[in-house]
Parts: structure tokens; sequence; C-alpha cells
């Protein structure tokens, strides 16, 4: 597993020695949680749904994690064209451990990348509900990011060029977030949005996390975490075969 763990650790250090991605990444969470946050909170308050910002923050948190963590498959398309990826695969190691090492990495990055997320909201004013829980919202959040690493890994693997990575945000991760209850709470939806919502993956994990954080669960803590592990298998799966799969 040295393979695994060397692979993990270039990923970190790509992370570490790049402050300008850190900060960078934090702009679009940020806009939303003012924007959205303060903006819609009086209206939210007027319509009896209590504290809006308290509500939308973790599907802010979400964003931030699954955008970095689907933008590592970027990695593999970079390295694939200026041949790191060639002399990783020429390597003695099974392509199983430079999938996962991969993986893993990128999904500590994406984890960290929710972790300063998550640290601005607290600064700003988000407020924790159940402290004892907290490690409950981490094991979500890393969750959130094992999964859609496992994602990015699979596009990744298919495509050859950049250029079509960012239809790929705007066709399936942007839906994802939207048709989830990252924005707005399940109740009272219209039958139709209810029906996408409860077929998202991101719904699990924001309610999850939502719930993890001292606020109300739509669904239950087993439910959620279930559709998050089964699923975060299952993607993992599809991405090493894909990424076995590659022809240099």
């Amino acid at each position: 597993m040295r393979a695994v763990y060397i692979l993990c650790a270039r990923q970190l250090k790509r992370y570490v020695r790049s402050p300008s991605r850190i900060v960078g990444s934090l702009g679009q969470p940020l806009v939303f949680l003012l924007a959205l946050g303060f903006g819609l909170g009086p209206i939210f308050a007027k319509a009896g749904g209590g504290n809006y910002f308290n509500f939308v923050t973790p599907g802010i948190v979400a964003m931030g994690i699954m955008f970095t963590a689907v933008f590592s498959g970027i990695e593999i398309i970079w390295d694939r064209q200026f041949g790191f990826l060639k002399e990783t695969l020429i390597a003695p190691v099974s392509r199983l451990q430079i999938v996962l090492g991969r993986v893993l990495g990128g999904a500590i990055v994406a984890f960290l990348q929710g972790v300063a997320v998550f640290i601005l909201c607290l600064i700003i004013g988000y407020r924790i509900g159940n402290w004892l829980l907290l490690p409950v919202a981490v094991i979500f959040m890393f969750l959130i990011s094992l999964l859609f690493t496992s994602i990015g890994t699979a596009i990744g693997s298919v495509l050859k060029d950049m250029q079509g990575f960012p239809l790929v945000m705007n066709f399936l991760v942007m839906p994802l977030f939207f048709f989830s209850d990252a924005l707005y709470p399940m109740n009272g939806v219209p039958k139709l949005l209810e029906a996408a919502l409860r077929i998202n993956p991101v719904t699990y994990g924001v309610d999850g996390l939502r719930g993890a954080l001292g606020h109300v669960f739509a669904f239950s803590i087993v439910t959620d975490l279930a559709v998050l592990i089964i699923l975060s298998a299952i993607l993992l799966g599809i991405g090493s075969y894909l990424f076995s799969k590659i022809q240099l």
C-alpha cells in the first residue's frame, strides 16, 4: 500500500503548495453564502422557516466539497497530457492501488476544503446546534468528498482533454447541487421536484450534514449514511474500472 500513501501525499502537496487554489475555491461558496444566507434570510423567516443562514450553511459546505472533489478528475487529464500518468501506470503496482491513492488523496483535499468553508461559516455567524454530533458531521463531509472524488475520477478517466470538463460541471454537478435540499427544504415542493430530490445523492449528504450539526433530519441518519456509503462504493468501483481501461 506504499503506492497509495505516495499518491495521497502527492495530492496533499499540490493542495498545500497552491494557496491561490485554496483561496480561490472559497470564493464561490462565500458568494452563495452571503447572497443567499443574508439575502433570502428575511423572506425565509417571514414565511415561518426560521433562520435561513443556519439552514443553507450545510448545503454551502457540501458545495465547497463536491466542486473541489469533482475537479480532482482534471488532474488525471493533466497528468495524461504531461506524461506523469504514463510513468505512474508503468510502475510495478496495481492500477487499483493507483486509483485508491488518487481517490483518497483527492477526497482528503476536498474534505480539507470543506473544513475551510465550514470555519468561514462559523466566523460569519453559523451556530452548531449539537456539538456532540460534530464527529458525525465530519464523517458525512468525508463521505461526500469520497463520493464526488470517485465521480471525478470516473469522468477524468474517460475524457482526454480539459475542454470537456467544464461541460461536465454545467450539466452534471450544478444540476445535482441545485436539485438537492441544499438551498430549500423538501417540505411542500412539487411532486416532480420531490422525486428528483429523493434520487439525488447530494440530498442525502446535505441532509446528513445538516442533521448532524444539530438541525432536523429530513430522512434519518441511518438512511443518509447507507446511501452515501453504498453509492461511494459503487462509484469507486466504476471509477477504478474506467481508470484500468486507460490507454496511453
